[in-house]
């Protein structure tokens, strides 16, 4: 495990335990998740703070300059939208399939389960900038959704169908997918974009 790609979250709700933490990191540069809970809740406080500090040190050591007040945000993050919507493949033929969406930053990855270990698939998202556009609402044609409230992704390569089942979590989603097109890249996202273009 890298410690420049770890990540922890408190997620008493999705793992049903008031002392869930969710430990994620880069592994084959995919997202690789662990869910774990201790019945102690200073147990799994202790293991939190003790994940935040050992990226405090990795951060001092990669940023030399940066003082502790720009590093303290960037020790652990909360995703900034999750749930379930529906989704089609490329050829947006095959039916809507309901899957469990995680948004990290500008990694948006989709699971079977909310428990499962790797993403079924990620998709990275740019700035406008950079081609990446969040539209409301589905193509006229599109068919085989369930629910009704659809997103479309566009990216460079190709369009990305969702559908939300309620217009307040299709909001949500909007809004937190624009948040991230609306701002510019830095540097490092695109190197990470140009490793999702050339995945299989």
């Amino acid at each position: 495990m890298k410690i420049e790609h770890l990540n922890a979250t408190f997620q008493p709700a999705k793992i049903g335990h008031p002392h869930g933490l969710q430990v994620t990191y880069l592994k084959d540069n995919s997202t690789r998740n662990i869910f774990v809970y201790h019945e102690d809740g200073k147990e799994i406080v202790d293991w939190f703070n003790a994940l935040r500090a050992a990226r405090f040190h990795y951060l001092q050591v990669a940023f030399p300059g940066a003082s502790d007040a720009d590093l303290v945000p960037k020790l652990s993050r909360n995703y900034l939208q999750e749930g379930y919507m529906e989704k089609t493949g490329p050829k947006q033929t095959e039916g809507f399939r309901k899957r469990w969406f995680t948004m990290d930053d500008r990694r948006l990855m989709y699971f079977k389960d909310p428990l499962d270990a790797f993403a079924r698939g990620e998709v990275f998202i740019g700035s406008r900038e950079s081609g990446y556009t969040v539209l409301d609402g589905l193509p006229p044609s599109t068919q085989g959704h369930h629910w009704p409230h659809g997103i479309t992704i566009v990216t460079p390569e190709r369009r990305f169908l969702l559908a939300c089942e309620t217009e307040s979590e299709q909001r949500a989603w909007m809004e937190a997918l624009r948040t991230v097109v609306d701002r510019p890249m830095l540097p490092q996202e695109y190197a990470v974009e140009a490793h999702f273009k050339h995945k299989p």
